[in-house]
Formats: structure tokens, C-alpha cells, sequence
């Protein structure tokens, strides 16, 4: 529910704050003291847009700031936790800054927001409902809205039907899809029997093309190759002016004598003899690779022809034989669907046949708990009409099944009316008037305020214009019936309505330093007793206008005891 708002450098207004509070808040005073200034300004923090043409002149900014409480469980508190904003003290505060310079900014609880975001914030917390706003009533999903967010049994019935819906559409979007694709179906089947006959034959092997690299770069070296272990081995054991092994065995034969009268070289001496073994056999993997080393020119063709013809798949299909691989199995999957295709198109259009029965049968389902719903809310909203003032008021949601699926179901729904004796029902856009369109709103938020899910907090903007004597009554305790459930803000010039209040809030216009300013404030019982009166004769309180004041506050406090006890619709 809204707590405060503080308005700054908007229009008339200077600066106000202003605290309202649980169940039905009254915003009254003189035409044109600014009390549709402080909507607006709530407006603007909600999302409304708004110009430098608000900033009071003299002024280079506006600010306007809302803080509102909100429950954990509730849907405001879900829109911030998916936004990422902090609300964990169950408190959120709106600011909205306007300047001259078009240095706008919107922050809550502490993150700048855009105002597609806080639009969405705003319309989750406030409902604002005045006359442009019950043209709402008129929209082509509003009958749905009006009947499908007020029953369990139909929120049920719909989302399961939705999603046989969904799945409906998917079938039929992947049938169509199917189809099209037949038409290129032959000259890409060849290309693609091309293609996994080519990577087939080519019978490749993972790392295959390294081992390829390593064997030409080998045999390319052949000649150097061999001049080396050649090299190697004439060092080692062939040559007449240097012979590694002889010359170990003098070593050997120098260390031995020297053994013979001193034994500190044991170890040297060890050493040795482990190396000429390690020699040895170093020599003979030398000799054995040079004696199986073979040099063939034309295997070097054929190496590189081989290697050629993976380097050529891998441009066509991938940078490695794996991804030459994947893409073989792509290409295979590919064609298994082509070859397919009769099979695959039967197998989609009987899950079609097959989603479209489950889902009509939803859709059926669907229809008896609308139509069950629509009855029963239809007579509670006639009934409140009536006590509005339309005695004569016909009221139907009309719920007719048709052949057709839709996203809502096979209905179509409409809302029928008539506002006098012997007049046929049509629909509410054809013959509902302005006002007329404003109490069929108003007996709506009155019969669904305790069941529905929309804002805590709705404003009620001047509705009753036009409104008195009797109907007048009506209207104060249907605003009474909504505030039973939500936390109301009204703008009224009825003191039948305004005698209902639990808080009342004044606003009046004063110059200032040869300034108009509106100014804000709460009344305590006695001042609300003379603004009650003033309404009422529309002149200063008198003691007679006083006490006809008393007399409709108290006949008021009772209304609302009564109002409280009531069970709703």
C-alpha cells in the first residue's frame, strides 16, 4: 500500500508530503485547488510520462518520491526480486527527478530503473481509475480477464488447455515447415548422397594426418638421416682414428691399474662400465634403425597424395577429422529425415489430430467453468448496479463455444447490457455511456476487490461527477465495499462519499508571496466535520450544516460496520 508521497516543484504544488494509510483515504477541496495535480504527480512516479512542462515555474527540476509497503508473498515483490532490486525490508521507494535540461532520473530502492521498468512497477502497485481509464472495460481481452482471474477452477482449466494450445501450434508450425522443405528435398538428397559417399570412401582415421606430417617430414629428410646414424655409428665403433668403445676400454684398463693401489676411483670406475653398457646398447638401436631405415621417393607421392586428400575434406567439412567426423553424422541424420519424409510428415500430422482432441476436450472443460463463472458474477454485478442507482440494468457475460481454438480457448465472451426497461442487451462498447461505463466499472471493483490478484491500492478520480441524492449513497458505499479489501485514494466533491472516509485529506490553493501554492493536509475529526459540512451547503460551517455533518459520519460509521460483516460475492 502507498505509506507517503512527497511531491516537490510540481505545478502548483511547492512541497508537500503527504501519509495515507489502511482502507478508504478521501482527497477533497475546492475546484482547482490542485487536487488532480496530486494524482497526476502519482502518476509520473508510477510510470506516467511527463515533461519539463510539470516543473513549477521559477524551478529548474521536480521531485517526486512514493514509498510504498509491500507484502513478501506478493507480485510486486517478484517483479523486484527478478529485477535484481533489494527489497527485503518489505519497503520500496519510487523517486522520479525532472529537469529543465532533460537530466531525468528514476531510482528504486536505491537502482536507476528506465520507465518501461517502472511503468511495469507501477501498474503492479496502483490502480488508477477515472474516466479514461474505464474505456479498460472495452478492450477485446477484458471479458476474459474479468471472469478467468476470478476462479480457480477456470485458472486451472486454462493453463493446462494453454499448454495443449501451445503444443497445438508447435505440431502444426514443425508440419508446415516439413512441407516446404519437400519442395528442395531431391536436389539436396543427391548432394548429400555426394557427400556421405565422399567422406565414406575417404575411410579416415583419427590422427591419421599427424602421423601422415611426421612420415613425409622423415622421408624428405632421408639422405640427412642416414648421413647422421651413418656418423653416429663410425664414431661410436668403426673408426680407425677415433673409436669411442676402444677408447673406453683403455680408460677401463687405466682405471683398473690404478685400482691396484688406490681404490678412491671405485666409484669412476663404476660409472664407467655402466656407461659403456648404456653405449652399447645405444649403438646397436642406432645400427638397427639404419640398417631398417628405407628410402622410397615414390612413398613420399604417396604419403602426400593421402594427406592431400584429407587436407581437401577438411576445408569442405571441418579443421579437424573429428569435426569431419560430426559432420558425417549431421550429414547421415540429414538424410535419414529426407528418406523419411512421408513417414515423418504422417507421424506429425497424427500428433496433430492427437493434441488438437486432448485440447478441444480442454477447451470443453474450460467453456462449463466460464459459463458456471459468468453467471454467477453477471447476477452479483446486475445486483450492484442496481444499488447504484440502475434499477432497470441488465448485466450478462455472454460465454459462447465456437469451433475455433484460440489462446483464451474456443469462447468467445462478451459483455451484454441494457441500462433501461425494454431495451435488448447489446454489447457494453455499443450502448454503455460515459457514465454508465464508470458505475459498471465501479460495481465490478466492488464485487472482485476481495478475489483478485490486481494493485493493493486503487484511485478512484472524481467518478461520482454528475452523481447525487440517492445514487450518490450507492457509489459512497460500493468506494466503502472496494476499501474493505484495498487501500483506496479518492477525489471527491460528494460529502455522501466523503463522510465514509477513514482518512481524510484536505487540499487547498493560498497565495503566497503573490504565489499560488497548494497545500496538503490531514484533518482531525473536527476539521473534517466542517469540510463535510462545507460540501454539504457549500458555504462556511453553520450549526445546522455541523450538525448534519455528525449525523451523516455517524450514519456512515454505521454503514461501514455493516459493510464489513458482509460476506462477498
Amino acid at each position: 500500500m502507498l505509506k507517503t508521497l512527497s511531491v516537490t516543484n510540481f505545478a502548483l504544488i511547492e512541497n508537500v508530503n503527504v501519509e495515507f494509510d489502511e482502507g478508504l483515504n478521501i482527497l477533497t477541496g475546492e475546484t482547482g485547488a490542485g487536487k488532480s495535480i496530486l494524482i497526476d504527480a502519482l502518476g509520473v512516479v508510477l510510470g506516467s510520462r511527463a515533461s519539463a512542462q510539470y516543473i513549477r515555474n521559477g524551478c529548474e527540476d521536480l521531485k517526486v518520491e512514493a514509498v510504498f509497503l509491500i507484502d513478501s508473498d506478493d507480485k510486486v515483490n517478484k517483479i523486484l526480486t527478478e529485477l535484481e532490486i533489494d527489497n527485503q525490508d518489505e519497503t520500496l521507494v519510487i523517486t522520479r527527478k525532472i529537469t529543465r535540461n532533460g537530466k531525468n532520473s528514476i531510482v528504486v530502492n536505491g537502482s536507476h530503473l528506465t520507465l518501461n521498468t517502472l511503468k511495469k512497477i507501477g501498474n503492479a502497485l496502483i490502480d488508477i481509475h477515472g474516466q479514461n481509464e474505464n474505456l479498460a472495460l472495452l478492450k477485446e481481452d477484458s471479458p476474459y480477464r474479468l471472469i478467468d482471474d476470478l476462479s480457480d477452477e477456470i485458472r486451472i482449466a486454462l493453463t493446462d488447455y494453454q499448454k495443449l494450445y501451445k503444443l497445438w501450434i508447435a505440431q502444426k508450425k514443425a508440419l508446415v515447415e516439413k512441407q516446404k522443405s519437400d519442395v528442395e528435398n531431391e536436389q539436396r538428397l543427391d548432394m548429400l548422397r555426394w557427400q556421405e559417399n565422399e567422406i565414406s570412401e575417404a575411410n579416415l582415421q583419427i590422427g591419421e594426418d599427424e602421423e601422415l606430417e611426421n612420415e613425409i617430414r622423415r622421408l624428405s629428410n632421408a639422405e640427412k638421416i642416414a648421413q647422421n646414424v651413418e656418423e653416429a655409428c663410425i664414431l661410436l665403433d668403426n673408426d680407425d682414428n677415433f673409436n669411442t668403445f676402444t677408447a673406453l676400454a683403455k680408460i677401463s684398463k687405466n682405471l683398473d691399474d690404478v685400482a691396484r693401489y688406490d681404490n678412491s676411483l671405485d666409484s669412476a670406475r663404476k660409472m664407467l662400465e655402466e656407461a659403456t653398457i648404456i653405449l652399447h646398447e645405444v649403438y646397436g638401436e642406432i645400427r638397427n634403425y639404419g640398417d631398417q631405415f628405407e628410402y622410397n621417393p615414390g612413398k613420399i607421392d604417396e604419403l602426400q597424395d593421402r594427406l592431400s586428400v584429407i587436407n581437401r575434406l577438411k576445408k569442405k567439412y571441418g579443421a579437424t577429422i573429428e569435426e569431419i567426423f560430426s559432420r558425417y553424422e549431421k550429414i547421415k541424420s540429414e538424410l535419414s529425415s529426407i528418406e523419411n519424409f512421408d513417414s515423418d510428415v504422417e507421424a506429425i500430422q497424427q500428433r496433430i489430430i492427437k493434441v488438437e482432441a486432448q485440447a478441444e476436450k480442454r477447451a470443453d472443460t474450460l467453456t462449463k467453468a466460464r459459463k458456471k463463472s459468468a453467471k454467477n458474477l453477471s447476477a452479483a454485478i446486475e445486483k450492484e448496479l442496481r444499488q447504484l442507482g440502475m434499477k432497470k440494468a441488465q448485466f450478462i457475460i455472454n460465454v459462447d463455444a465456437t469451433d475455433t481454438l484460440t489462446l483464451n480457448g474456443s469462447d468467445e465472451v462478451d459483455i451484454l447490457f441494457s441500462a433501461n426497461a425494454g431495451e435488448e442487451v447489446q454489447s457494453l462498447s455499443k450502448v454503455a455511456s460515459g457514465g454508465e461505463l464508470s458505475r459498471v466499472a465501479l460495481a465490478i471493483k466492488a464485487i472482485n476487490a476481495g478475489r483478485d490478484d490486481s494493485a493493493a491500492t486503487m484511485v478512484f478520480d472524481e467518478i461520482d461527477t454528475g452523481l447525487g441524492g440517492v445514487t450518490a449513497n450507492a457509489v459512497a458505499e460500493c468506494i466503502a465495499k472496494v476499501a474493505k479489501y484495498k487501500q483506496v485514494l479518492c477525489i471527491t466533491h460528494l460529502p455522501q462519499i466523503a463522510s465514509m472516509a477513514d482518512i481524510h485529506i484536505s487540499i487547498d490553493k493560498q497565495v503566497n508571496n503573490e504565489r499560488t501554492v497548494t497545500e496538503v493536509s490531514r484533518l482531525s475529526e473536527f476539521d473534517r466535520l466542517k469540510e463535510i459540512a462545507r460540501m454539504a451547503s457549500g458555504v462556511d460551517a453553520t450549526p445546522a450544516s455541523m450538525e448534519n455533518a455528525r449525523e451523516m459520519i455517524n450514519s456512515a460509521f454505521k454503514k461501514k460496520r455493516l459493510i464489513s460483516s458482509m460476506v462477498s460475492y
